[in-house]
Formats: structure tokens, sequence, C-alpha cells
């Protein structure tokens, strides 16, 4: 269980979606697996952009598309990427009948888009990103982390990610 203490926050600004999608990449270049990484933000602020750069990271040899319809796109790559999309989702039950906890808990990466809708079922320790729309490309992004693992992963994101501004 994560606590108080063990929690960092990163807060930037993307400037386009091809920015975004790079800020993913970079993200997902990173990734071991084993990671849970919780999207939250309206439609149309970038979560999907951010799924994209994820796969480009992980070298999934597809397009990532949203899984609105499907709740869930697994994609190989280095790593197994489990793309869930919780729009359709309007309790916590709906979530586990169809068995998100087998994706949390698994190797691959868990990325979820509308975590907001199963907070108290998503493991205390992840990744928790939150896209705000400013305007018609502008975006605000806000990465927490909870627990150790996601801690340091933020720090190297952080790293790899604005090292050299002029790489994003």
């Amino acid at each position: 269980m994560a606590s108080i203490f063990n929690q960092q926050t990163l807060d930037f600004f993307s400037h386009s979606e091809a920015q975004t999608r790079r800020l993913g990449m970079r993200l997902g270049e990173l990734l071991e697996g084993g990671e849970v990484i919780a999207l939250q933000g309206e439609l149309g602020s970038g979560k999907t952009r951010w799924a994209q750069g994820v796969g480009q990271g992980l070298q999934v040899g597809q397009a990532v598309t949203s899984p609105t319809f499907t709740l869930v796109n697994e994609y190989s790559g280095r790593l197994t990427l489990y793309h869930i999309d919780l729009y359709r989702i309007n309790h916590a039950a709906e979530a586990l009948a169809f068995g998100l906890e087998d994706y949390l808990y698994d190797d691959g990466v868990c990325l979820i888009e509308w975590a907001e809708r199963v907070t108290r079922i998503i493991p205390a320790d992840r990744l928790w990103i939150t896209f705000y729309h400013l305007d018609e490309t502008k975006r605000r992004i806000t990465m927490h982390a909870a627990g150790d693992r996601y801690q340091q992963l933020l720090k190297d994101f952080q790293y790899i990610a604005f090292r050299a501004r002029s790489s994003i």
C-alpha cells in the first residue's frame, strides 16, 4: 500500500498531439512490465494520443486505437500492452465482471483510460496521469506516482523526457 509520504508528482504542458505521443513514447521506453498506468481526463484531452505513444515506446507493431467498444485491446511488442477503456463502464462491479483484475496483475503493461471510474480496485501503487484540455492544441499533464517503483519510473521519465527539450 502506498503512503502519502511515498508519492511524487510531475506537472507539465504538451503543445500538440505529436508532443503528447512523443511523451507517451518516452514513458513506454522505460516500462519493464507489470505496471499499472491510470489515465484520467475529459474526452479529447489526450489520453489516447498518450496511449499511442506508449505503444510506440513498447515497439508495438500496429496502430494503437481506443478500445471504447471492446473495452480491452491487447498489443504485442517488447511487452504486452493492455489498453483498457472504461468509458462505457458505470460501476467497478462491471469492470470486475469482465476481468479487469486479471490485467492489473499481469506481467504486461496495463494502461487504463477513464480509470477514475474504478479507483477503488486499481492498486494503490500505480502511475496516475491526468490530462487537462486547455485549448485546441495545448494540454496540461499531471503525473502522480504512488509507490517506490512508480516514483523511480517518474524520475527516469522526467530525466529522459525533459533532459533535451528540443527532442520533445
